[in-house]
């Protein structure tokens, strides 16, 4: 997505939410069961537009957050941090 920043536009690159969902899968191997289903969405999708079912990838993102609360750590802070960015994209 482009963005001015103070003049010219910038690309603004974001992994894949599958991308992300594989790290995810990867660092919290045994997740809470209210963010699984958010997990498999976006393990089936690639942007921010896309559905997995009748979920959007925002919502998947924005539910996935909801429901992980009780993954904490460093790993978990910066991949949360990298979708939050992705919601306002």
């Amino acid at each position: 997505m482009n963005k001015a920043i103070g003049g010219p536009s910038v690309y603004v690159h974001h992994r894949s939410l599958a991308t992300i969902a594989q790290e995810i899968n990867k660092l919290w191997p045994d997740p809470y069961f209210g963010a699984l289903l958010y997990i498999i969405a976006m393990e089936n999708m690639v942007t921010t537009r896309d559905h997995y079912r009748t979920i959007s990838g925002k919502a998947a993102i924005q539910l996935f957050i909801l429901n992980a609360s009780s993954w904490r750590g460093d790993d978990a802070h910066r991949i949360k941090t990298e979708l939050r960015h992705m919601l306002k994209d």
